[in-house]
Parts: C-alpha cells; structure tokens; sequence
C-alpha cells in the first residue's frame, strides 16, 4: 500500500450526536451508530449533510495504536453556531488544525489495513508526527458500512 494525503487545516466547528467510550479490542461503533442514525433527523441547522465519526483519545489512557486503550467515540454532525442540542444528544466544540486527510474506498471492514498502514508505515516515514487532537472519518449521506464502493476521508491530527 503506498497512499499519499493530502495536508489540510480543519476550521473549529460544532457536532451534535451521540458518544460512547470503547477499545479497538471492545468496539461499539455498530451500538453507537445505531443509536444515532434514527434520530439524526432530529437535529436542527445542519452543515451539510455528512455524518462524522470521530475519535477523542486521552493520553493518560495509553498509545491511540493500543488494541485495549479506551477512547471516545462520537457519531454526529456538523451544526450552526447557536444549535439546539435534542434530549439525549450532546455538543462538542472540535477546535480544528493541521490534518493528513487519506481517502478511502471499500468496506468498513478493509479500514483497519489502511490505519496500519498510515500509523506503522506513512506517519514515521513522514515529516510529520501525531498531535494529540480528534481523529475523525467523513462520511457522506449515503454511507453504507459494507458497500464495497463507499467513500470515506479519514482525518488524521498531525504537527
């Protein structure tokens, strides 16, 4: 596998949705999502209309690359400046930065080889390093987890 990104600044933005904390090696995604996905009409002053998937690590739990660190997980949305947040939903500020952006085609199930590759071959053959900020997936409207042509950027917080 030999992918280049392309190097992006992320402006700060809103995202309203649901989170759950997990490990690679206890993965809730599919509880996650499934919890959002029916109430994402719900939510009020969209940006666009792709969902986010984003990871929130804490340093203090261990390396993002261990297959036992806990971390956030969020299933959401961008939104206005003055949202509405729905019963049960909750709000997080994302500050933005200096992102590698790889994008993917296939499977949800084939991303995990396109991680390995970005964080065991690309990052330390890079100039650069990981900053301790969100990782997130964009996925668009139509976003099927096992569609073999479903697209997806995979944001990556470097410095």
């Amino acid at each position: 596998m030999n992918i280049e990104p392309r190097i992006e600044f992320s402006a700060e933005k809103r995202l309203i949705g649901h989170r759950l904390e997990m490990s690679l090696l206890e993965n809730k995604t599919a509880q996650l999502w499934g919890r959002f996905m029916p109430r994402r009409n719900e939510i009020a002053g969209k940006v666009g209309s792709d969902f986010i998937s984003m990871q929130v690590y804490n340093p203090a739990n261990g390396s993002p690359f261990a297959p036992d660190t806990l971390f956030e997980k969020w299933a959401a949305v961008e939104v206005e400046e003055s949202p509405v947040v729905p019963d049960g939903m909750e709000l997080y500020h994302f500050n933005g930065g200096k992102y590698a952006v790889f994008d993917y085609q296939g499977p949800a199930s084939g991303a995990p080889d396109l991680f390995r590759f970005i964080f065991f071959e690309w990052l330390p053959n890079s100039d650069f390093e990981i900053d301790d900020r969100e990782h997130f997936e964009v996925l668009g409207e139509s976003y099927s987890p096992a569609d073999l042509a479903a697209q997806e950027e995979i944001w990556i917080p470097v410095k």
